[in-house]
C-alpha cells in the first residue's frame, strides 16, 4: 500500500512562443534593401519613402 497520495497533474503550465513582433531598426541606423525594420500584426506602423509592406506583416526597405 502506497504510503504517499499520488501527485495529480496540473492543467497549468502551457504557453505560446513569443513571436518576436516590434521595431527592429530605430532611427537613424544604417539599413540595407531587404532589411525588415517592423515585424507587426496588422499595420501599426505604415511604411513610408522607400519601403514596402511586405506579405508577412513586415516593413522592409528596398532599392
Amino acid at each position: 500500500m502506497a504510503h504517499k497520495k499520488g501527485g495529480g497533474s496540473t492543467r497549468n503550465g502551457r504557453d505560446s512562443e513569443s513571436k518576436r513582433l516590434g521595431v527592429k531598426r530605430y532611427g537613424g541606423e544604417k539599413v540595407l534593401p531587404g532589411n525588415i525594420i517592423v515585424r507587426q500584426r496588422g499595420t501599426r506602423f505604415h511604411p513610408g519613402k522607400k519601403c514596402l509592406h511586405g506579405k508577412r506583416p513586415y516593413n522592409f526597405l528596398f532599392d
